[in-house]
C-alpha cells in the first residue's frame, strides 16, 4: 500500500470516529473545552500534537452541533457600542449585527449626538481603553434611560462594575471576553459574567453568546479581578519579558523555530501574537490596578532571586527552589500522568455561583 493509500485510509478512520464523537455529544450534556482536553492532555504530549490541534477539532465538532435556527429567530435590540470602532468593539458590533440586531457605534466625537444613541437603546455597550472606562460610565449614564441595560466589556471588572451601579439605576451587568479581536466567532471562547443589576434584562445577550458556542464564567467583580492578576496580568509581564529579551539579543527568530521543541514553537506564537496587539492595551492589562502592578514587582524579585542563584551556580539551592515548587505541583503532576481514565482533576478555583443566571 503507497503513502498516498494510507493517508486515505486513515483520513477515511479519522471521518468515522469524527462522526462518532459528534454523536456522543449530541446525545449528552456537553463538557467543557478544559475538560475535554483535560481527558486526553497525556497522549497529546506524549504524541507530540499541540494542544491547538486538538483544541480545533473539539471547537470544530462543537460548531456541528449548534442548531441552524439559533439565529432565526433572534428579536432586534437596539445596542450601542461606546467605543465601537475599536476592534474588540467592532467584533462585538459584526457579531450582534449578523444575527439581525440593530447595533449603532458612539465615538469621542460623537458625544453631541449621546441622547439620541444612548437614550433609546436597549442595551448599551462600553468598549474603551481601562483607564477611560469609569469616566465614560460616569457620561454616558446622564444619557440613559431606566430601562437601558448598561455593561461594560474591559478586563478589570471591580471599578467599571460599581461605578455602573453608583450612577445608573438601571440593569448593569460586566463581561470579560477572554480573547482578543481576532476571531472570528465566540465559538469555544470564554466569556466572564460579574452580575450586578437586574440580570434578567441581559438573558438574551447571554443566551445568544452561549449559542454561538460560548463558554459562560459567572463570578463577583472581585473574584473575576483576584485571578486576573494572575491569569492576564502576570502571563503579559512573561512574555513581554520575553519578547524585550529576544528582541535585545537580536534572536533569529525563524532559525531559532527550525530546531525548536513543541513547547518553544508554542511560546513564540504567544510572544507573535502578543506583540500584534494595540502596546496601549498590552500594557493597560500590566498597569491596571495597584495589585497588578505588586504582583508583577514580586514576580520580578523571584526572577531576579533566581537569576542570584544561576550566577552563583548554587545548584543545590536551585535544586532546592525546584523540590518546594514541586511539592506544591504534586497534585496536579500526579493527575496529569494519571491514566486517561481517571476522573479529570477539577479547577482548584470555583468562582461563587449567582443561580439568578440562567446560563
Amino acid at each position: 500500500m503507497t503513502n498516498s493509500d494510507q493517508l486515505k485510509k486513515t483520513d477515511q478512520s479519522l471521518i468515522a470516529l469524527l462522526s462518532d464523537r459528534i454523536s456522543l455529544l449530541a446525545a449528552s450534556e456537553q463538557p467543557s473545552l478544559d475538560e475535554q482536553l483535560a481527558d486526553v492532555a497525556p497522549l497529546l504530549a506524549q504524541a507530540g500534537i499541540p494542544e491547538s490541534v486538538w483544541a480545533s477539532v473539539v471547537n470544530s465538532c462543537h460548531a456541528t452541533l449548534i442548531p441552524k435556527s439559533a439565529t432565526n429567530h433572534v428579536t432586534p435590540r437596539e445596542i450601542t457600542i461606546i467605543g465601537g470602532c475599536g476592534r474588540m468593539g467592532r467584533l462585538f458590533k459584526e457579531q450582534l449585527s449578523l444575527v439581525g440586531h440593530n447595533v449603532s457605534v458612539l465615538e469621542h466625537d460623537d458625544w453631541e449626538y449621546a441622547d439620541k444613541l444612548l437614550n433609546q437603546a436597549e442595551l448599551v455597550l462600553v468598549s474603551v481603553p481601562i483607564e477611560h472606562t469609569v469616566d465614560v460610565i460616569k457620561r454616558a449614564a446622564k444619557y440613559l434611560g431606566s430601562n437601558t441595560a448598561l455593561c461594560d466589556i474591559t478586563s478589570v471588572k471591580t471599578q467599571p462594575t460599581q461605578a455602573m451601579l453608583e450612577y445608573h439605576s438601571g440593569p448593569v451587568m460586566g463581561l470579560h471576553p477572554m480573547f482578543g479581536p481576532n476571531i472570528k466567532s465566540f465559538l469555544g471562547q470564554k466569556v466572564v459574567v460579574c452580575p450586578g443589576r437586574n440580570d434578567d434584562s441581559f438573558q438574551w445577550l447571554l443566551d445568544f453568546i452561549k449559542s454561538q458556542g460560548g463558554e459562560l464564567i459567572v463570578c463577583t467583580p472581585e473574584e473575576h479581578d483576584k485571578m486576573m492578576v494572575i491569569v492576564q496580568a502576570t502571563q503579559h509581564f512573561c512574555r513581554f519579558s520575553l519578547g524585550v529579551f529576544l528582541a535585545q539579543v537580536k534572536v533569529d527568530i525563524e532559525q531559532s523555530l527550525t530546531m525548536s521543541t513543541p513547547n518553544y514553537r508554542q511560546e513564540i506564537d504567544i510572544v507573535k501574537r502578543l506583540f500584534s496587539q494595540n502596546p496601549n492595551l498590552c500594557v493597560d492589562i500590566m498597569l491596571a490596578t495597584e495589585e497588578r502592578c505588586n504582583a508583577i514587582s514580586f514576580l520580578a524579585n523571584t526572577y531576579s532571586h533566581l537569576a542570584r542563584l544561576v550566577a552563583r551556580k548554587d545548584r543545590d539551592a536551585l535544586i532546592q527552589e525546584f523540590e518546594n515548587t514541586q511539592s506544591f505541583f504534586e497534585e496536579k503532576i500526579n493527575a496529569f500522568l494519571q491514566p486517561l481514565n481517571t476522573t479529570p482533576l477539577q479547577r482548584d478555583f470555583k468562582p461563587q455561583m449567582h443561580t439568578n443566571i440562567s446560563i
